[in-house]
């Protein structure tokens, strides 16, 4: 395992647990630090009941796979003592707690870093630790917002929108795992552990792809456009990306470029043989295409007959058309259709694991990687609270600090 040597203190809340669960993945000794009783945001809805009627939060469940649990009170000085020992014997620390609330404990990244040098200490706030809006709350609606994300997202005469799952914690959760184990490379090269300051606004920000720079290219403010997708053309035209099928929808857009070309060659070739492309359409030399100089007459021209081939296909059909002409497009998979695919259960991504709260076994979505032919496994369901606490914290107690 990539990261078995390394101990992660793991105080997050939700902006912090996919960060939390990629580093168990890889290996890390994850240890979830709870208050009394346990985090709160277990029993936050949608809940797992299992046969002694505890209810579990999904989320709860699914972001603390591979994780251990001990229950720590940090109000106390007993429990901050017990928690300095840990943290003597540990390489990173991930946090999602407001600014200041850490150093008021004592427990804040001066304390950590002369007690243990070598600490990479992971601060994940909804709008980083400096700036006028450190302080902030946010919730995923509030990052979404904040960050760009909903402005480009719903109909273009309607209300901005988000995601109905929330998102930014994914978002910022990858992007802090990115940032510790880049602390962790530069602690191999000089020894010292680093602070490491993670905002989910600049997070979600790094992912609306090519938007940001259309401003500083061509002073052009991207609008959200519902199904379409608009800043191809310099005419201003906009193409549908999303397409009904039979069962869903496909995403889908005329391309310009070699891939784009070859993409509408073989999208008119699967409908010629469907005797579904006009003759003008069979007519066009794609070599030579270039979407940069559609106008919106052109591109309605063209979607047309598309929208009509795309109808009569499922997104199965679609999907295996497209892979067989090696075309850009896919299908728009749902839960349920993520739960079958074929592609994923081939390779072994679904694991069966025991709850330890509710008693029941979860079918939960394996490690993200494949190893040297080997899937990160997983090696233990998410933790009841508290269900480490003796055989950790005991053996700490037991033990001087050696930091």
């Amino acid at each position: 395992m990539l990261l078995t040597p390394y101990r992660v203190l793991d105080l997050s809340g939700p902006l912090g647990w996919l960060a939390g669960r990629i580093l168990a993945d890889l290996g890390a000794d994850v240890i979830k630090v709870e208050p009394p009783g346990g985090d709160p945001e277990r029993r936050v809805p949608p809940l797992a009941v299992g046969p002694g009627g505890c209810p579990q939060s999904l989320a709860w469940l699914a972001h603390n796979v591979n994780k251990r649990s001990v229950t720590i009170d940090l109000d106390s000085e007993p429990g901050r003592l017990d928690f300095r020992k840990l943290v003597a014997e540990s390489d990173f620390l991930l946090e999602t707690f407001r600014p200041g609330h850490l150093d008021a404990l004592g427990l804040g990244y001066p304390a950590l870093h002369a007690l243990n040098p070598r600490l990479i200490v992971v601060s994940i706030t909804p709008f980083g630790r400096q700036g006028p809006y450190r302080h902030f709350h946010g919730s995923d609606i509030e990052i979404m917002a904040m960050a760009g994300a909903m402005s480009l997202t719903g109909e273009a005469d309607g209300e901005p929108l988000r995601c109905a799952a929330p998102q930014a914690p994914h978002w910022v959760g990858a992007e802090a795992a990115v940032g510790a184990l880049t602390a962790l490379a530069a602690r191999h090269a000089t020894g010292r552990g680093q602070h490491v300051d993670v905002s989910a606004q600049a997070a979600v920000l790094s992912a609306l792809a090519h938007a940001p720079v259309f401003w500083d290219l061509l002073r052009v403010d991207p609008q959200r456009a519902g199904v379409y997708i608009t800043g191809r053309s310099i005419n201003g035209a906009r193409m549908r990306a999303f397409w009904p099928c039979r069962d869903g929808w496909i995403n889908f857009i005329l391309y310009g470029g070699v891939a784009g070309r070859r993409t509408n060659e073989q999208l008119v070739s699967w409908m010629t043989d469907e005797g579904l492309a006009p003759d003008w359409m069979q007519a066009i030399d794609w070599t030579t295409f270039d979407v940069t100089r559609l106008t919106q007459d052109n591109v309605d021209r063209l979607e047309a007959p598309i929208f009509a081939f795309f109808e009569r296909l499922t997104k199965q059909a679609f999907l295996e058309g497209a892979v067989a002409r090696e075309m850009l497009g896919y299908p728009v998979y749902t839960v349920a259709d993520i739960h079958a695919d074929r592609h994923l259960a081939t390779r072994d991504f679904w694991v069966d694991v025991p709850d330890a709260t509710t008693g029941r076994t979860l079918h939960v979505g394996g490690g993200f990687a494949i190893v040297d032919g080997t899937r990160l496994p997983v090696r233990r369901g998410a933790p009841r609270a508290g269900q480490h606490t003796d055989i950790v914290l005991e053996d700490m107690r037991a033990a001087p600090m050696k930091r």
